[in-house]
């Protein structure tokens, strides 16, 4: 768990920002909202695989702009 310790003068918003920024680096969030929803097993592959197409279309067209 992310846990931020408040450093003397330090203000508020610099350790609420501090703590943020942890927070997103550990993926705490990302893990939480993953675990919110149950996905049946067919509806996750379906998921990745869609996620896999569109990496690949996104990486094709970075190929085709960059020659």
């Amino acid at each position: 768990m992310a846990s931020v310790e408040v450093r003397p003068g330090e203000s508020f918003d610099g350790a609420f920002r501090r703590f943020k920024r942890k927070v997103q680096t550990e993926a705490i969030i990302k893990e939480i909202k993953k675990h919110a929803v149950y996905l049946k097993p067919g509806e996750r592959k379906r998921l990745k695989i869609a996620q896999a197409q569109k990496r690949m279309r996104k990486r094709m067209r970075r190929e085709i702009t960059d020659l």
